[in-house]
């Protein structure tokens, strides 16, 4: 039971930091700081990066009839005017191309360079200094953009160019837990005139991919067998991340539409100078 209710604790962080731009994986690694799952160090490290397929599935709840590319409801753009191609909706097909050359670069260092990475870099030093440097990242940003109009204002007008651009940020995330995934596309995408919806949104759909295939390699590599117990704490963690995960995306889709970004900056500025001072004077 314990067990049962820290995994319910790692759920919840995990629906409310992965779709907020303050690192679902940075908090993940803090909160092991100070609540140790029992279970062996290979179930961990599998388990912090599969329990985010219960957000990712929010997603695909939230947003299904926006990136699914059949049917002939709502087909703006269909692939012919009769047939089965009727179904066909182009331009959700042109976006997923996009959101996988977008996912190119952060797929082949994550393949070829897994495990290195989390040897180096999941760490409370350097989730600390990523906190600090991409919270002050996003109050630069959105202080330069004040007044500003945004040149990519729906998806479609995303180019091929600037979803790759935009996948090199996502590659920054990838080597360095703290940076957050969601903010450092959000944080490339506004730099490149990206309006704050339509990032939030192709953040969003990017990370079904990257996730789905991130989880993949965990399982494959953990081996895909399973005790009793770890398959419950799984499963339960999963659940209650796509609970909060509906949450949180409800919520910040509201927010942002009248609100900017900052107030994460500065959060993750004071949690990443908490965690230095904790560490270098109590920890």
């Amino acid at each position: 039971m314990i067990e049962i209710l820290k995994v319910i604790l790692f759920g919840i962080v995990e629906g409310i930091t992965e779709w907020l731009p303050i690192s679902s994986t940075g908090h993940m690694i803090l909160l092991d700081e100070f609540i140790k799952l029992d279970v062996s160090s290979e179930f961990y490290s599998m388990f912090q990066v599969v329990i985010q397929l219960g957000a990712i599935l929010a997603v695909v709840v939230l947003f299904w009839n926006d990136f699914f590319p059949f049917g002939r409801k709502n087909n703006k753009q269909p692939m012919s005017t009769t047939g089965i191609l009727s179904y066909v909706k182009m331009d959700k097909i042109i976006l997923w191309f996009k959101i996988l050359v977008a996912c190119v670069p952060a797929a082949i260092i994550g393949i070829l360079f897994d495990e290195q990475l989390e040897a180096l870099f999941y760490n409370y030093q350097t989730v600390a200094i990523a906190l600090i440097v991409f919270g002050i990242a996003f109050i630069i940003i959105e202080n330069r953009n004040k007044g500003s109009y945004s040149k990519i204002n729906t998806l479609t007008d995303i180019t091929f160019n600037t979803a790759f651009l935009i996948g090199i940020f996502q590659l920054i995330a990838a080597i360095f837990p703290g940076t957050s995934r969601s903010g450092a596309t959000i944080v490339g995408a506004l730099l490149l005139g990206v309006s704050r919806i339509v990032a939030a949104e192709f953040t969003f759909f990017l990370a079904i991919p990257v996730m789905f295939g991130a989880s993949l390699l965990k399982l494959v590599k953990f081996g895909l067998v399973f005790t009793a117990q770890e398959a419950i704490l799984l499963i339960i963690g999963m659940i209650v991340a796509f609970v909060v995960s509906i949450l949180v995306i409800q919520f910040l889709m509201g927010y942002i539409k009248k609100h900017d970004f900052k107030v994460f900056g500065w959060y993750r500025i004071v949690l990443g100078i908490l965690v230095l001072a904790y560490f270098m004077f109590i920890g």
